[in-house]
């Protein structure tokens, strides 16, 4: 009887031990992607100031920020899972399941939310654009500004809705440099019909239709390296509890 209470015990040890190399590499990958997510948005932030910045009414939403507060996240729940792989700890488990489990319904939520509010999404997304066109080319706007630059070049469109949205900011019948087909300085003094007239906002939406299968394979890769950290916290911390029971 003992014998096999030893057996047992020894086969739990050993389950332990391939859990806690597995929680470990896998953590390790999990702190490492956060160490580089949050290196590119500080390099980000030093480099190209608040990049990526087009909303008016939440300036501080930028492509920076977004990567500083999202490798940070990440940083923390890696090191959390690792330390407590490491020490068996069964709080810091415990800590790191409760946590991923959070971001993993949020993140669910987010998208159901995301489906059923799509069209207001849409309308004050675009409503929100435009008040941000008023920050172009302004003091203490540069993200804003380099953003729309970009967006307007890359993609071949011009305002968010239409060319006209920038008839509204300057006053004028003009628009910035990077709408026009062949840029070059006051371009967009020229006639119209040296602009791209594509709407942004549908343009950007286009783009993400045309590559929605590439953003599904990332969304179901990122939830299932969620779901095996939360099966291997949860395991490795009723393991935990088990052999503690049984040496009590």
């Amino acid at each position: 009887m003992l014998t096999a209470e030893l057996r047992r015990c020894r086969m739990a040890e050993g389950c332990m031990m391939g859990l806690r190399y597995g929680m470990v590499f896998f953590n390790l990958l999990f702190w490492l992607g956060g160490c580089g997510i949050l290196g590119v948005g500080v390099w980000l932030a030093v480099t190209q100031g608040n990049f990526a910045t087009l909303s008016s009414s939440l300036p501080s939403l930028s492509a920076a920020n977004l990567l500083i507060a999202v490798g940070t996240i990440i940083m923390v729940i890696g090191c959390l899972g690792c330390v407590g792989a490491v020490k068996e700890s069964r709080p810091l488990l415990l800590t790191f399941f409760i946590l991923l489990l959070l971001i993993f319904f949020l993140e669910i939520l987010s998208i159901m939310l995301f489906f059923i509010y799509q069209d207001e999404i849409d309308y004050y997304a675009q409503r929100d654009l435009k008040r941000g066109l008023q920050l172009f080319g302004t003091e203490g706007n540069v993200g804003l500004t380099n953003a729309w630059m970009i967006v307007q070049t890359d993609f071949r469109c011009c305002g968010v809705t239409n060319h006209t949205d920038w008839f509204e900011v300057y006053n004028a019948t003009r628009v910035p440099d990077s709408c026009c087909l062949e840029y070059s300085d006051n371009c967009g003094l020229d006639n119209p019909g040296t602009w791209w007239t594509a709407p942004c906002y549908e343009r950007v939406k286009d783009w993400l239709n045309e590559n929605l299968v590439a953003l599904w394979i990332f969304a179901l890769c990122t939830a299932l390296t969620q779901i095996l950290g939360l099966v291997f916290s949860m395991t490795m911390f009723c393991q935990a509890v088990k052999v503690e029971t049984f040496y009590a």
